[in-house]
């Protein structure tokens, strides 16, 4: 999907005045949608395009198909730069801390006297309630929601491997601003959405809360956890690699038998169902490691996969560059690396896991560099070429590195 008058959001604009993950992964689900989203920074540039080590990466996943406007918004100028922007968008996005937007003059309560019709977006720590002034980050969210506590083994809580909550915080704040567009088309007015990093993390371990209210018994850290499945673990194979597999079914199991030779497993009624399966994993997982020791990796794979089981290899992050589905498939986007030690280095990173028509959504805009669409946004906006020209000489506007 390459023109942008066939996106699901042609003709939306949205301003995004945000920083880190969950803010700017709002900003692209909407942008990779077909949104035209302006992403606001400081004259330096926003602090995430420096980060070094786990947040080196944040900047070039979470900012393609933006434009970058860099505006002094604490001057008077800046202010009303930013505001005639906003009068013009149907959609704004902030992720600050508690009040600073207020501070600014940004509030919602003030912007949606000014502009009914404005969307506005909030990604916090937490929704209404005790906590809602407390700063939060993906890491405290994971904490206190229970998720650290489920994911590593007991006393030693283990955050998720990734910015899991941001991100699924910014997917939700793009549900609410769809809806929000949506209901206006009926009601004419905007409305505040809010995002949180805590509710969203309590609604991940919504699942353990459900398992307590059904079964009476507390939910075990998933390492130490009784699974649902009595085959649904990663396996070693002979090559000294390892392989997950699982078996989820009562017609699989019979596969899985039937294709590992497991005549005894298959003929014994007993482990016909699930349930019985899963009581009696101490006799049965030690058989299926054994035997999965006298394949190699691939051959094992190889197997599964022609009987239609349930796999995985045991991937690593930088192993996907060279995925064959996902550069099949178009689930890898072409980027331009903006800033640091390898800036203009190219780079493919992952699409939205979506498909419109059988059609991926895919790179319109690359990854903008600081203030590289300042004056093409302002002269959109109206703004003459010596108007913009004594923004940048009073340093309210800035154009970034040319």
């Amino acid at each position: 999907m390459t023109e942008n008058q066939s996106l699901p959001l042609a003709g939306v604009r949205v301003i995004e005045l945000t920083h880190m993950v969950m803010g700017p992964m709002c900003g692209l689900a909407l942008a990779d949608l077909g949104a035209d989203v302006v992403k606001i920074e400081p004259l330096k540039g926003d602090n995430t395009r420096r980060l070094l080590g786990s947040g080196a990466g944040y900047f070039p996943m979470y900012n393609r198909n933006k434009r970058s406007l860099c505006i002094d918004l604490k001057s008077d100028q800046g202010h009303e730069v930013a505001m005639k922007l906003i009068g013009d968008a149907d959609v704004l996005i902030e992720n600050f801390r508690p009040g600073a937007m207020d501070k600014l003059g940004f509030g919602y309560e003030d912007l949606s006297k000014q502009f009914p019709g404005l969307v506005y977006c909030s990604e916090k720590g937490f929704l209404a309630g005790p906590y809602e002034h407390r700063t939060a980050l993906d890491e405290v969210a994971q904490m206190m929601g229970g998720l650290t506590y489920m994911t590593g083994p007991p006393g030693k809580p283990l955050r998720a491997g990734a910015s899991v909550i941001d991100v699924q915080g910014g997917m939700f704040g793009a549900m609410g601003v769809l809806a929000a567009l949506f209901q206006r088309k009926t009601t004419g007015k905007g409305q505040h959405v809010v995002a949180s990093l805590f509710e969203n993390t309590v609604f991940l371990v919504g699942q353990h809360m459900a398992q307590y209210a059904v079964t009476g018994q507390a939910a075990s850290p998933m390492p130490v956890r009784i699974s649902a499945w009595a085959v649904y673990e990663v396996f070693d194979t002979g090559d000294d690699d390892q392989v997950f597999v699982g078996v989820v079914s009562d017609t699989q199991w019979k596969l899985f038998c039937e294709a590992f030779e497991l005549t005894e497993f298959a003929a014994d009624e007993s482990l016909a169902e699930n349930a019985d399966r899963v009581k009696q994993r101490d006799r049965i997982i030690p058989i299926i490691k054994e035997t999965f020791r006298q394949y190699t990796k691939q051959e094992l794979m190889a197997k599964l996969e022609k009987t239609g089981l349930p796999f995985a290899p045991i991937t690593r992050p930088e192993d996907l560059f060279d995925d064959p589905h996902l550069n099949a498939s178009e689930g890898l986007l072409p980027i331009t690396i903006p800033d640091g030690e390898n800036a203009g280095a190219e780079a493919r990173l992952p699409a939205l896991p979506l498909a419109i028509n059988g059609e991926r959504l895919t790179v319109r805009h690359d990854v903008p560099r600081m203030g590289q669409h300042s004056e093409e946004v302002l002269q959109e906006a109206g703004y003459s070429t010596d108007q913009i020209k004594q923004l940048i000489d009073t340093h309210t506007v800035g154009v970034g590195p040319r």
